[in-house]
């Protein structure tokens, strides 16, 4: 299940690490924002090592619709009337300075980066769209309500972003990953306070990120009760339509559009992991209607960690953990969500303050709608009998006809046909 970013790439090769070895930091976790956050520290002149279990960016970065805004559907109302302005505009401003430097990084790479606008629409709450204006304005940011968007489906509006970006996110990694210090083929089986054991080492660390989309050590932060994930999935089509512009449906589970050079992605089939959902089925049904000339090229699916309140969880793994660090839960925006981590982490390693560090704190406040949910799900799921247990908690496992995959609804582990783990918080088969 090859993504369109995966076509034609070559991403740089890097040893595996054998023997024992000291560095000031160690960063678990080679997609984006592991990778983002080595580049910044490397820039700051920082003795660090990044470790990736297989090769970098072969999980959700490489399946992502490399989208780069600060529009994340409409979150703004959301923030204003439940964590207030003040956070509600850092959250705004890292995204928008996350913005900035993904534009500023691009100019000198070969990256297929192209300005272009966001839309979020909705194709039956008109209210929910005057209410993001109503947040946006508070917060200080000009959007823009339209009327008319040229898709193949009824909306009833739609809050447009301007000039926004999107690019192809392994050309991008290709070329800041190269002189990084990384080691890939190199997985991290066990945290013993400092130290991280392989299978051919240790690596003692002053400072430990986890970056490995779903955090893995589950005695600290509770991220088994403030996580979970969803599926989403993605055609890659040609002779379809330029929808000039990027869009995405408000609601989880609606359709998103986007062009890359002569195709059409289109997104949508989205689900909670372990549970049911349109998939491709879904997504092929819609083209055939609306697109019947269109050819299929390829297609894929992405998994994403979704927080309890639609913020990242970005800084200190727990409160008690002073030298141990995580990013996560971007809730679908990694592309933004990982520079925003890289830039925060670079500060807190650095021992300085960073403006935007309390909003996206993992010691906040848990006590969110989606808390009871998450607790649910995970009950459910352990009374559940069935055989195939996932060994990360316990949770009983779904059998995922359209992937072939055996999925836990409880944290989002999958595992192919034959029990080897695809998707973490799980780390074995």
């Amino acid at each position: 299940m090859e993504s369109i970013w995966q076509k034609g790439i070559k991403l740089p090769e890097f040893p595996q690490l054998k023997g024992n070895i000291n560095k000031d930091v160690l960063i678990i976790g080679g997609g984006i924002a592991g990778i983002l956050t080595a580049y910044f520290l490397k820039q700051n002149g920082i003795d660090c090592i990044l470790v990736e279990k297989g090769r970098i960016c072969q999980g959700t970065t490489s399946h992502t619709t490399a989208k780069i805004t600060y529009q994340h559907g409409l979150v703004y109302y959301k923030l204003l009337k439940s964590s207030g302005l003040e956070a509600a505009q850092k959250y705004f401003t890292a995204n928008h300075l996350a913005f900035e430097t993904y534009k500023e990084l691009c100019q000198d790479i070969n990256c297929d980066y192209e300005i272009n606008d966001n839309y979020v629409y909705s194709v039956s709450d008109r209210e929910k769209l005057e209410a993001e204006i109503y947040a946006l304005e508070k917060i200080g940011y000009k959007a823009e309500l339209c009327e008319d968007i040229p898709l193949p489906l009824s909306t009833v509006g739609a809050v447009k972003f301007s000039s926004q970006a999107q690019f192809h996110p392994l050309k991008f990694i290709a070329a800041i990953a190269k002189e990084l210090p990384i080691y890939e083929n190199t997985f991290v089986k066990e945290m013993c306070g400092n130290k991280a054991i392989t299978d051919f080492g240790c690596i003692t660390a002053k400072t430990v990120i986890v970056t490995t989309h779903f955090p893995f050590i589950n005695k600290h932060g509770s991220y088994f009760l403030k996580l979970y994930q969803h599926r989403s999935y993605v055609l890659a089509l040609e002779n379809a339509q330029n929808v000039v512009g990027m869009y995405v449906d408000e609601s989880k589970t609606g359709y998103s559009f986007r062009n890359f050079k002569n195709y059409l992605l289109l997104g949508g089939g989205a689900h909670r992991t372990g549970k049911n959902g349109g998939n491709w089925s879904e997504l092929r049904q819609f083209a055939s209607i609306h697109y019947p000339n269109a050819k299929e090229c390829c297609h894929w699916a992405a998994q994403d960690c979704m927080s309890l309140d639609d913020i990242p969880y970005i800084g200190h793994y727990s409160g008690k953990t002073a030298q141990l660090f995580t990013a996560t839960g971007f809730n679908k925006w990694g592309m933004t969500g990982a520079m925003v981590s890289a830039q925060i982490l670079c500060d807190m390693v650095q021992g300085k303050e960073n403006d935007f560090e309390d909003v996206f704190s993992p010691s906040r406040s848990i006590l969110r709608p989606q808390l009871f949910v998450n607790s649910f799900e995970a009950v459910t799921n352990l009374l559940t009998f069935t055989k195939k247990r996932c060994p990360h908690l316990g949770c009983a496992l779904k059998w995922n006809e359209s992937e072939h995959s055996w999925d836990c609804a409880c944290h989002g582990s999958r595992f192919d046909e034959n029990g080897r783990v695809l998707d973490n918080p799980a780390n074995g088969n």
